[in-house]
């Protein structure tokens, strides 16, 4: 039987939106790339003067949005600003190289998926780097963000991936946070908690990966803990004893001067620097995504959609839930171990409810059961935060008004059920010009 292929109308007698937005379709992320990176470069020669010329006294570092809001008459400078050295730059060039990009992004996959994804995610942070090396609010932001992707992503594993309700990761976080700072303190650096150093303070940037993976083991054997009573039953159980472990952990850290009690620990070496936290970021979302996608993950889909038919498919769902359980448990341990050296200072007040709400925010808003849903989520909310900081009390009532809306119009999140594929992303965008698909 012949196949019938779909009638494509004239070109003429075609949306005018789709003849708008066809240039769009058919740009590839490589030339995004390179168009953000020429207005980053922008910003660097000429944002100061051009700055002042709109009549704002420095570059703005969020975009324009908190100088709009705190100061609105400088609304149209920090628009111009905007649209001149971010917005035309970027568009400009992403339509200009589309041709030639999509050129390059084909030959990069000749060469390998990995290749091409390495090259597109080497030159996502040169961007990343240079643009928040412009004020050190920006450098803070930024890492405070791919923080909170590591965060999200693993609490998604168990609020979405396997269908549990779980409170305890702000516990594994504190769990990972002070077993990354106990390794830097006692051996890298003279502490009055720890006494001198016993290694030389050189060795600690090369080591402190032992640490991280050191805080995330804590906190992984912290969720077996909470795993071997919950997992036995079903139900709402693992959230009423996954919040009782939050507030043990948090009890136990206020209550231990060995830590600092209830003042906390200090002092902890600058090892969290964006490189470092860039790299541990994208390492934790290729494996977590590896793991969502591999027969472990599919499992979890079915324990979720159907305990009982898991089990009788032969799917041991004690074990795959433990399993996911300690997984998830051992990334929010390395984001707590980064956010200690990053912050240089914790202590247990740091992981309460109040971070716990700030996780599941993130994750049932950019959608549950998807990587890309916790990536969106989590940088969403933080900038959208950093954005309404100037509102002081009115952010807390605009960002749960929204969460609101979200919730009644798109119960799952925004980008609930989607897989992520990088060398999809990275793939030419090129159409046949008589209509056909990329």
């Amino acid at each position: 039987m012949r196949a019938i292929s779909p009638i494509t109308p004239p070109a003429g007698k075609r949306p005018l939106r789709c003849r708008i937005f066809d240039p769009f379709r058919e740009t590839p992320l490589l030339a995004w790339l390179f168009g953000a990176g020429l207005a980053v470069l922008l910003e660097h020669l000429l944002g100061e003067s051009f700055a002042a010329l709109v009549g704002l006294a420095k570059v703005p570092v969020l975009f324009g949005l908190m100088i709009i809001l705190s100061k609105p008459l400088l609304f149209p400078g920090a628009l111009l600003y905007v649209a001149v050295i971010y917005l035309l730059p970027l568009v400009t060039v992403a339509l200009l190289l589309a041709r030639p990009a999509n050129t390059a992004a084909a030959a990069l996959l000749r060469l390998g998926p990995a290749v091409s994804v390495l090259f597109h995610l080497a030159l996502f942070y040169a961007v990343l780097h240079f643009w928040a090396e412009i004020s050190g609010y920006r450098e803070m932001t930024v890492k405070f963000t791919l923080i909170a992707v590591l965060l999200t992503l693993s609490l998604n594993l168990i609020n979405g991936y396997m269908g549990e309700f779980s409170c305890s990761h702000p516990g594994f976080m504190a769990l990972g946070a002070y077993g990354a700072s106990i390794f830097s303190l006692s051996l890298f650096v003279n502490d009055p908690l720890f006494g001198k150093a016993l290694l030389p303070a050189f060795l600690g940037p090369w080591l402190f990966p032992l640490g991280l993976v050191g805080g995330g083991l804590l906190a992984a054997l912290g969720a077996l803990l909470i795993a071997i009573p919950s997992f036995k039953t079903r139900g709402d159980y693992l959230a009423i004893i996954s919040l009782a472990f939050l507030f043990i952990v948090k009890s136990l850290l206020e209550n231990l001067p060995f830590v600092g009690g209830p003042r906390g620990m200090g002092s902890q070496p600058d090892y969290a620097s964006l490189p470092v936290v860039f790299a541990w970021t994208a390492m934790g979302v290729w494996i977590m995504n590896n793991y969502v996608r591999s027969t472990l993950g599919r499992s979890l889909n079915a324990i979720r959609d159907d305990e009982a038919a898991a089990e009788a498919m032969s799917v041991n769902t004690r074990h795959t839930k433990m399993t996911a359980f300690m997984f998830a448990a051992f990334w929010a341990g390395v984001a707590g171990g980064l956010f200690a050296h990053m912050m240089r200072f914790i202590n247990p007040a740091t992981f309460g409810v109040q971070r716990l709400a700030e996780m599941l925010a993130m994750v049932y808003f950019g959608g549950l059961n998807s990587v890309y849903g916790s990536i969106v989520g989590a940088v969403s909310l933080n900038l959208l935060g950093e954005v309404l900081r100037p509102l002081e009390l009115f952010k807390w009532i605009f960002i749960p008004l929204l969460l609101i809306l979200v919730m009644i119009f798109r119960p799952t999140g925004l980008l609930a059920f989607r897989d992520f594929d990088a060398v999809r992303l990275v793939q030419p965008r090129s159409r046949d010009r008589q209509g056909g698909a990329p």
